[in-house]
């Protein structure tokens, strides 16, 4: 785990040097639209193709999405206790329950699980953000920002617009060849491998790109300790205790319940910026909480080994 997270590090901090450089004159931001771009629309839908389609889809896929529903539910009611007690502004506090309570499963728990358990593990990180993650994030995830925020032009928009995406599509196409017992044929199977590929390195790239060091500072960082202790902390002991009832084994287990412990997803920064939560507060939690999670995750790891 150690040796895999160094890997990742470095992968990571290669976009962190871009956005300092802006080699050739190209902005981080616009280099990692552009990478982020490719990504969703291209290789990430040919992975999710590729591993739903051979996946074992199950009774433990219904546990991988349980799993990853009730430890969000408890970031969100969490954090948003902490807020009141606290005392905490609207303006913040949107941003600290969205930092709180969605992982960064797919940028940064799916290549850490690939490295560390094998190409299998990709399966677990697709289930628990397609299954559960990305519905909850555009669903309660666009509540929770409209209720602490303004309701700008996004108000318009149906909340349900996520499923019109090229990844929940290659899901659907994905799971449904996999329950009528479609093989995958071998020409499309190396085509999809080879896009399949490029997302691990990518996503740690655009990851480092997202990074705003200049985001970090001392007033905010009191405002950071309550993420911390329930992204890093307490999520995932409230996951292995869930884990008691909903009882996945092995390997598959320790993967699942890894993912809790995944620092705040990039994408909430978009939340923030759309119906103006506190978004340098966000863009702050989520360069910490990666940092962290460089020592956090070897030790979750060798917890729930």
């Amino acid at each position: 785990m150690t040796t895999t997270l160094i890997q990742m590090a470095l992968l990571i901090s290669f976009g962190t040097i871009w956005r300092f450089l802006k080699p050739a004159g190209l902005q981080a931001d616009q280099t990692r639209l552009v990478l982020t771009t490719v990504v969703y629309y291209l290789l990430l839908p040919a992975m999710i193709l590729h591993v739903l389609w051979q996946a074992e889809i199950g009774v433990q896929s219904l546990k991988f999405s349980q799993l990853a529903v009730f430890s969000i539910f408890f970031g969100i009611t969490t954090m948003w206790l902490c807020g009141r007690l606290f005392k905490i502004n609207n303006f913040r506090l949107g941003a600290l329950v969205l930092a709180a309570s969605f992982p960064n499963v797919t940028y940064l728990g799916l290549p850490v699980l690939e490295q560390t358990f094998g190409p299998w593990a990709r399966s677990v990180a697709i289930q628990m953000d397609l299954f559960a993650g990305l519905p909850l994030l555009f669903t309660v995830g666009i509540l929770i920002a409209r209720h602490f925020g303004t309701q700008g032009a996004e108000k318009k928009k149906p909340i349900y617009t996520f499923l019109n995406t090229p990844p929940f599509w290659a899901a659907a196409v994905a799971v449904s060849m996999n329950l009528m017992q479609i093989s995958e044929p071998s020409w499309l199977s190396g085509v999809l491998q080879r896009l399949a590929g490029g997302v691990v390195p990518l996503m740690l790239f655009s990851l480092g790109l997202a990074l705003n060091w200049q985001a970090i500072s001392i007033r905010n960082l009191p405002y950071a300790i309550p993420v911390i202790v329930i992204k890093m902390l307490l999520m995932p002991l409230f996951a292995i205790w869930l884990n008691s009832y909903l009882d996945i084994k092995g390997e598959a287990k320790t993967a699942a319940l890894l993912e809790t412990a995944m620092p705040s997803m990039v994408l909430g920064i978009v939340f923030c910026d759309r119906y103006r939560l506190d978004a340098s507060l966000y863009a702050m939690v989520v360069t910490v909480t990666t940092v962290l999670s460089l020592v956090i995750l070897p030790f979750w790891y060798r917890v729930m080994q």
